[in-house]
């Protein structure tokens, strides 16, 4: 993790919802803020690891009962960078990747970057999108000419 006061913090959400029978999530025995992969369960709404970006090891797992749960799911937080859809079923993933709200949505593949593929997210993850022809226009003043016959009603 980005250094040892976050490292601290984060161990407090991790050790509160680690499944030990899952991942260990314990520090690592060298110099720095590292620690183990970990995998959170039971997290509860309103709790610190429900609501908080982990930028470090760490995946939470959540049972949903349904398709329109788990994309409430994933559109309940104040962040959007991106997410992920697994399914057997591509046009199934293509219509819940269309439902989520984030900047980015890969199906059956980790959210990942490539100098091709536009990168950016909404809410409070970003505005605007980087790499790709998209990133470029974020570069260029653009300018809307409109000509409308004169005697157009106004």
């Amino acid at each position: 993790m980005a250094n040892e006061d976050i490292r601290r913090a984060g161990r407090g959400l991790i050790e509160s919802r680690r499944d030990p029978a899952l991942a260990g999530g314990g520090p690592v025995n060298r110099t720095g803020a590292f620690m183990q992969p970990s995998i959170l369960t039971d997290i509860k709404k309103g709790t610190p690891a429900y609501a908080e970006e982990f930028f470090g090891p760490v995946a939470l797992f959540f049972r949903v009962a349904n398709e329109d749960e788990a994309v409430a799911l994933a559109n309940d937080t104040k962040f959007g960078l991106g997410g992920s859809v697994f399914t057997a079923d591509i046009e199934r993933g293509k219509r819940v990747a269309d439902r989520i709200e984030t900047g980015m949505v890969f199906v059956n593949h980790p959210t990942w970057t490539s100098p091709e593929l536009p990168f950016g997210g909404i809410k409070n993850s970003g505005y605007g999108r980087e790499l790709s022809g998209l990133g470029i226009l974020e570069f260029v003043n653009k300018k809307l000419i409109c000509v409308v016959p004169i005697h157009a009603p106004a």
